[in-house]
């Protein structure tokens, strides 16, 4: 038994059950998404980096963001396309568990910066007067470092329960990636503490923050009915719109992928809606943003419309 526990040393994902033609199609599809998720997080941070109007706490966590849907993307997206035009081929076991590893890392993240910002729309709306002395640069690079460290160890619990688990086969994971759900069912062992670990963690990343995000938006909310010109209102709902999108996408698939009724069970729905969340999440962010934002697209404007270097 021993030997056929370590016998398993590379998985195969199956990824979309698909003709040749239709997974050559998805190929230049899903390839034109990562190029535009890479190229929109890239200006952002470029815009973010080189005007000076966007050096504020809000548009540093926003730079955070792009990172984190950059590293999101090329973590998961490369070994799809590549599995897209060559099915069937191998991913090592430790390829496989360090994907697992960077995904769940960078998903914890996102998950904690997207609360990150939105306490700083609740400070920027409900506390004008004092948003420069409570998001002092000091706080934003320790919330900033927070969020990542945190992600990071959250992942790191995760890797220490799934690397002592026996895998004996079979070999074929059925994902596009090395979902950790998806590679837990494959173990030759009691899973049952890391399915309840998959959970809690769900449950602590997502609806923990997700409800602190409600209440803030809530105290938002009343603070923008108490202004009295519907221009301010305007412009004070414009700075969090954005934001509320982003918010909508990223904690909507992610909510109904680990703990909403898809969990566990309806195994296709949960792929598809992981890879809107993997790959069309990223890619839509930057879009959000540069198109709802008077700031972006003021940027965007002068060093594309006029030609000048800022």
């Amino acid at each position: 038994m021993a030997e056929n526990q370590t016998s398993v040393t590379e998985f195969i994902l199956l990824g979309f059950p698909l003709g040749p033609k239709t997974q050559g199609f998805l190929f230049g599809i899903f390839l034109l998404f990562y190029t535009l998720t890479l190229l929109g997080n890239g200006v952002i941070l470029g815009l973010i980096w080189l005007d000076s109007r966007l050096h504020s706490p809000m548009y540093f966590f926003l730079s955070h963001l792009a990172v984190v849907d950059i590293a999101y993307a090329c973590n998961t997206v490369p070994q799809m396309l590549v599995n897209l035009l060559k099915p069937g081929k191998p991913i090592s076991f430790a390829g496989c568990v360090t994907q697992t590893f960077l995904f769940l890392t960078f998903a914890h993240t996102e998950c904690l910066l997207l609360v990150v910002m939105s306490y700083d729309r609740y400070v920027a709306i409900c506390h004008p007067l004092r948003y420069s002395a409570i998001m002092s640069w000091r706080v934003c690079i320790t919330l900033a470092m927070t969020s990542w460290m945190l992600g990071l160890f959250l992942a790191l619990v995760h890797l220490v329960l799934l690397l002592p688990l026996p895998f004996c086969g079979p070999q074929k994971i059925n994902h596009f990636f090395c979902e950790i759900v998806a590679l837990l069912k494959l173990a030759c062992a009691d899973i049952h503490m890391n399915e309840i670990m998959v959970l809690t963690g769900a449950v602590s990343v997502l609806v923990g923050p997700f409800s602190s995000i409600v209440v803030s938006y809530i105290h938002i909310l009343c603070a923008i009915l108490k202004i009295q010109s519907s221009e301010g209102r305007q412009k004070a709902f414009s700075t969090c719109s954005s934001h509320l999108c982003v918010v909508g996408l990223f904690y909507g698939t992610a909510i109904i992928m680990y703990v909403g009724p898809l969990y566990g069970n309806q195994k296709d729905q949960k792929k598809y809606l992981l890879l809107f969340h993997s790959l069309f999440n990223p890619m839509l962010n930057p879009l959000i943003y540069s198109l709802r934002n008077k700031e972006v697209k003021g940027v965007l404007r002068k060093i594309f419309g006029n030609g000048r270097t800022v």
